[in-house]
């Protein structure tokens, strides 16, 4: 599939395709013109990259993860080694903390939001004085 295929197909821009091709996150086989040919794979593998930068990875991580990740019978793929699982881990504790600090956050707007609603003579809605 052609370049703007993909990129509707994973709602990827292509000029962020180009960059993955760039960073070794993604490969193309070329036409005789010159234009990128993706397999059906690749719909995949740009989602996982998707889902890996939203986890707060940077693309040197992601390269290095790619590969291991789940083999198409589902194993383990031989790649993930020792020292890939203990970066993964110490990534898990960044994204869990990252959850803490975003469920605090969200406990204090609460307590705010429940103290405003409840203040007398403050209908829903209603503007906030300055």
């Amino acid at each position: 599939m052609r370049i703007g295929e993909l990129a509707r197909r994973t709602g990827v821009s292509e000029r962020s395709l180009r960059y993955y091709e760039q960073e070794g996150l993604l490969t193309a086989e070329r036409t005789p013109g010159g234009h990128r040919d993706y397999t059906e794979p690749a719909v995949d593998r740009v989602r996982r990259i998707q889902e890996l930068y939203a986890a707060g990875l940077c693309s040197a991580k992601i390269v290095r993860l790619l590969p291991c990740m789940r083999d198409s019978d589902g194993g383990p793929a031989e790649t993930a080694d020792a020292f890939l699982v203990s970066e993964l881990t110490v990534e898990r504790d960044r994204i869990d903390r990252m959850i803490e600090d975003l469920q605090r956050s969200r406990s204090l707007l609460d307590g705010i939001i429940d103290t405003a609603a409840a203040a007398p003579g403050r209908e829903s809605g209603a503007p906030r004085p300055r």
